[in-house]
């Protein structure tokens, strides 16, 4: 599991996460974004490219928990 930082400095998390799913071996890594935007079209373009959840910081530690879960277990 990734949780990924799409707004870095100097690193296109959407770019990053495109890279990481291309690799064969990595096709089924369950990769959640993390950003500090809360539009829908910033969640509708990390979901876009292959990101498999979308969380808004500031995190809620119980939701993140219970994202966690549910995408270890798939």
């Amino acid at each position: 599991m990734v949780l990924m930082g799409i707004m870095m400095p100097g690193i296109d998390g959407c770019k990053t996460i495109r890279q990481i799913l291309n690799q064969a071996r990595f096709k089924k890594l369950p990769i959640i974004a993390l950003t500090a935007k809360a539009m829908k079209e910033d969640r509708d373009k990390c979901i876009a490219v292959g990101a498999s959840d979308y969380l808004c910081k500031h995190v809620d530690a119980q939701r993140l928990f219970s994202m966690l879960r549910i995408w270890m277990y798939k």
